[in-house]
């Protein structure tokens, strides 16, 4: 193979070019969804390019979700579903460790600071479904189990708050939870109700339904201690 004929991509190619220049006109010009762009013939002229060019630059934006084309209106801007190409790629087997751990840390992240929209949207109807997965935790004894009602209570606390991105990108994240709980969830779960520092999901529950929004992110912060320290 005459990999020596290969040049390094210092520069950017001309569709790279044909894109920044779009995107920056798409910006400029405060389009919105719902709004046409210019056909690809006057995209050329204006730009100086093939329209085999620009068609090309297009379907960039095509994949991003930020165009679409209608059927007698050409092409419109959208608007681009953020976390659907993360979907394609968070892949345990696709992502090395240091990642899946930093992915891992921002579930820490956002459910230490979820307490608020919890009192927010909290109902009798949700607090009855958090009792009925802690009843179940109260009786189990097998590690694996408490992993999975672990997920289980955290979901539903997801479900809660009633934003639907934070469900969505909860959901989304589950197979890389799965693989760090695979590493983690012995020395997590090994003892831990044993000791004093530990809280349990029965007392975020309790807090829930008693307690401020602080006293649930102080109780919160504990509970997830053991991840923190083990990560």
């Amino acid at each position: 193979m005459a990999l020596k004929k290969l040049k390094p991509l210092d520069n950017l190619t001309q569709v790279d070019k044909i894109e920044l220049s779009l995107f920056d006109y798409f910006k400029k010009e405060h389009f919105v969804p719902g709004d046409p762009i210019p056909k690809e013939i006057d995209l050329a002229k204006a730009l100086g390019v093939s329209r085999t060019a620009i068609r090309e630059a297009l379907s960039r934006f095509k994949m991003l979700g930020m165009i679409e084309s209608r059927k007698n209106r050409g092409m419109i801007i959208t608007r681009p579903d953020f976390l659907l190409n993360m979907e394609r790629i968070l892949d345990p087997h696709l992502l090395d460790g240091n990642t899946m751990k930093e992915i891992f840390e921002m579930r820490l992240v956002i459910e230490m600071g979820i307490g608020d929209i919890l009192f927010l949207k909290k109902s009798e109807s949700n607090l009855l479904k958090l009792e009925e997965i802690v009843t179940r935790e109260d009786n189990m004894t097998n590690n694996i189990d408490q992993v999975k009602i672990d997920v289980e209570f955290h979901t539903m606390l997801y479900t809660i708050s009633g934003n639907k991105t934070i469900q969505r990108f909860q959901k989304m994240l589950l197979p890389v939870f799965d693989y760090v709980n695979n590493g983690l969830k012995e020395k997590i779960f090994t003892g831990q109700k044993v000791t004093n520092e530990y809280i349990s999901h029965r007392v975020l529950l309790e807090t829930l339904k008693d307690g401020t929004p602080q006293e649930f992110r102080d109780k919160m912060s504990s509970h997830l201690k053991s991840y923190f320290q083990k990560i």
